[in-house]
């Protein structure tokens, strides 16, 4: 038997009926969004400032650099599975509270060590991994805290809601980041990250949930709470499929960006403005693939509308590598740029129905495995895209990265998913 995790919702502004505004007329959700959405574009400020102050004020080799992306990752792999049954025995509210302000002290430490003569990779370092532990705990929980803030008809329309929010800023987050960094310089820049952190906490702490974590006389081994989750996930085959389905994609994705700037570089004959330019087309398709998740869901039903996104947009992704050959880059750019339009518009529905599909018990440890399996191949890809990129070129690892994107999207064929129209309703542990 599972332990019990019971939120319950306080009448108010979430609860009463909100007309044409939809979830912009409910308060917390909208503490939510304007939290997570400066968090998120501090996070984009943040992951750049930091690359700049290891290559520029610290002379980082590329393999450290390397290194650095990696660290942000790797714990994934390391704590995924025991962090979900943490966040599953803690209140979800306080553990992102928590995470914000460990953030926010990480982040302001890089320009105080600079400041004090003291900064070295080494203090980079740790704050890269740091980070990474940070996200991990801040990740579960929020996927886990989100139907209690939302009614379940309304968890599509907020992730729409809330991925749209990342993907506009991942749009502006790099132009941002140059911006403070030419304005401020390189380490202050990190400053915008850490009050973003912050503005979250900030955010956060006026959300009105109430939480009720089972009493830790509920609780079992920890081993065993981690078990149930994964035995679940395995266990059913839509989320199994799902992880799965995720963990190519990764693969596929990371892939293909650990060798896009050199594609289009050095194969493509692209100025440094230009690659610039190429990656804003990229960004905005996954911000209208926030954008028409839902109505995608709704058309075509949440089940096929993932097939649809995956069979017929995602494809696109085969006219990248033809770009400055046999297709004009341009339009080897909007075909990028459909191709993550229809990978995020299917990442949103995905995430949708593990957040009403799994009992609210279990999803903090659910989420997590499934992160595990998906995060944990984003390192993978990454080397394994530098690697062949260093052996057989970049464009012909495009060609096999978009093939494993293609068989991520064949999991989902060769699945029951495809025999539905719509994911089934909350399933009981």
């Amino acid at each position: 038997m599972s332990t019990t995790y019971a939120p319950r919702k306080p009448a108010g502004p979430d609860s009463a009926p909100r007309g044409r505004w939809g979830l912009w007329g409910a308060a917390n959700f909208r503490r939510l969004w304007l939290g997570e959405t400066v968090s998120g574009l501090g996070t984009a400020i943040g992951n750049v400032s930091l690359s700049l102050v290891a290559a520029v004020t610290l002379d980082a080799s590329p393999l450290l650099m390397g290194v650095l992306t990696a660290a942000t990752w790797l714990p994934w792999l390391f704590i995924g599975l025991p962090a979900g049954a943490w966040v599953d025995r803690w209140r979800r509210r306080r553990v992102m509270l928590v995470c914000d302000l460990v953030l926010m002290v990480l982040f302001a430490s890089v320009p105080v060590a600079a400041w004090t003569g003291c900064l070295t990779v080494a203090q980079v370092l740790v704050v890269a991994l740091l980070t990474g532990v940070a996200k991990v705990f801040f990740s579960t929980a929020y996927g886990a805290l989100l139907p209690s803030v939302v009614d379940s008809a309304d968890i599509l329309e907020a992730n729409t809601k809330l991925r749209g929010g990342e993907a506009a800023v991942e749009v502006a987050g790099p132009g941002v980041a140059g911006l403070v960094t030419q304005l401020l310089g390189v380490v202050t820049g990190l400053f915008a990250d850490a009050l973003s952190y912050l503005v979250s906490a900030l955010c956060l702490g006026r959300i009105d949930v109430h939480e009720e974590p089972p009493p830790p006389a509920a609780r079992r081994a920890l081993r065993q709470e981690i078990l149930e989750g994964l035995r679940f996930l395995l266990g059913d085959p839509y989320l199994r499929t799902l992880a799965c389905f995720s963990m190519l994609g990764n693969l596929a994705l990371n892939g293909i960006q650990a060798v896009q700037t050199v594609f289009l570089l050095r194969d493509a004959g692209l100025s440094p403005g230009s690659v610039g330019t190429v990656f804003a087309v990229v960004s905005a398709g996954g911000l209208a693939g926030a954008g028409v998740a839902g109505w995608i869901a709704r058309r075509f039903g949440s089940a096929r509308g993932l097939l649809l996104c995956m069979l017929v947009i995602a494809p696109f992704m085969f006219l990248v590598p033809l770009g400055g050959r046999q297709l004009p880059i341009a339009l080897s750019a909007v075909a990028w740029g459909v191709a993550v339009c229809g990978v995020i518009a299917g990442n949103v529905i995905a995430g949708s129905f593990f957040q009403t599909y799994c009992p609210t018990e279990l999803l903090g440890r659910v989420r997590a495995t499934s992160a595990t399996i998906g995060y944990g191949a984003i390192p993978v890809g990454a080397l394994l895209g530098g690697a062949l990129g260093s052996t057989l070129g970049t464009r012909p690892t495009i060609w096999i990265m978009a093939a494993v994107l293609l068989g991520a999207a064949g999991v989902l064929l060769a699945s029951p998913i495809r025999r539905l129209r719509d994911f089934p309703a909350r399933k009981e542990s």
